[in-house]
């Protein structure tokens, strides 16, 4: 993947415009731009908007964040995006910049959520919410998806999170067929279905144990996942776009990053029920942007870090997520 560097700002507006009218300086934390793939990424789409509207947008890589007393700081570079692949996007020089001194910033490096992405969210916190950070950068550490989502347990399937054998042992006698996962894994990495006579559950158990060093989260195994786990995508605690996600065939998996098929999704009663149930919390934990994921009419997970799925909304023909986000943040800026 190629790109170009110059010394420019950013290129001239595209054809959107901000709702208030006025122009707000964009710092996006990211993985870097030029490892992206734009045709699934959910901050480049985010990017895109933001340029047609006119805002300044920035680039940073988490790694270039800095903190003397409670100023925090980071290189900046200007970028210009296109929706060309191997051609989307240009960075100017980068600029040393308080990030006080910006409207917005976008936390929207990808996981694993490990001690640099905690410390991140701590450096945030200082300059939220005179710069507004998407998510609250307190509520993103305070609130990891596997976690957070046991604040509703009546609309989750059974769950125990332990690293335990005997608590693993006793859940697996009662609900036959489990799932086993990482409490801080991302992407579907390391998910497993352990069947009730599996031969390689202890194996599995010794590996776990092995590698991760947090519990693990334990579930029932839910049989209907192979229809689909959709992703439900919420702007500030209101539904604005679903997407189902189809598992290869002989793979228990949904994740697009691991071969999940997107295909058009509208919600039933019982996920909108889940929606209207979250909405408020979320609104009150400065939760702007979340995709849960809903399998069967149960709730999995509660995504608040990098969530996705917005081109994959928008390429079925469904709602305009970014346009939305954009829309909530202009709105609190100007009451700010």
């Amino acid at each position: 993947m190629s790109s170009t560097t110059s010394s420019a700002q950013p290129g001239p507006a595209g054809s959107g415009t901000s709702r208030t009218g006025r122009s707000l300086r964009v710092a996006v934390q990211m993985d870097h731009i030029r490892s992206i793939n734009i045709a699934g990424d959910s901050a480049f789409a985010l990017l895109l908007e933001a340029q047609a509207r006119g805002h300044e947008l920035f680039h940073y890589t988490p790694d270039r964040l800095a903190m003397i007393g409670n100023t925090v700081t980071a290189g900046l570079e200007p970028v210009e995006v296109r929706d060309e692949p191997g051609n989307h996007f240009s960075l100017g020089e980068s600029v040393v910049t308080d990030l006080s001194e910006v409207d917005v910033v976008l936390m929207r490096q990808d996981p694993p959520f490990d001690m640099a992405y905690v410390a991140a969210t701590h450096m945030l916190e200082k300059i939220h919410p005179k710069t507004l950070v998407v998510n609250d950068p307190a509520s993103v550490r305070n609130a990891p998806e596997k976690l957070f989502v046991t604040e509703f347990p009546d609309l989750m399937p059974e769950t125990l999170i332990t690293r335990d054998r005997g608590a693993i042992d006793a859940f697996r006698a009662r609900h036959g067929d489990i799932v086993m996962k990482p409490l801080f894994g991302h992407g579907g990495a390391a998910v497993f279905r352990i069947t009730a006579d599996d031969l390689n559950y202890g194996s599995l158990y010794d590996f776990f144990a092995a590698t991760f060093r947090e519990p693990w989260v334990i579930q029932r195994f839910l049989p209907n996942v192979s229809k689909g786990d959709k992703r439900i995508l919420l702007v500030d605690g209101e539904f604005a776009g679903a997407v189902n996600r189809v598992p290869q065939e002989g793979d228990l998996r949904s994740n697009m990053v691991r071969g999940g098929a997107a295909r058009e999704a509208d919600l039933s009663e019982r996920e909108r029920e889940i929606c209207a149930r979250l909405g408020p919390s979320l609104r009150e934990k400065g939760l702007i942007l979340v995709g849960i994921d809903v399998i069967d009419g149960f709730l999995t997970e509660i995504n608040v870090t990098a969530p996705t799925g917005i081109r994959a909304v928008a390429r079925l023909g469904g709602p305009d997520i970014a346009a939305r986000l954009w829309d909530t943040v202009e709105a609190k800026r100007a009451s700010a």
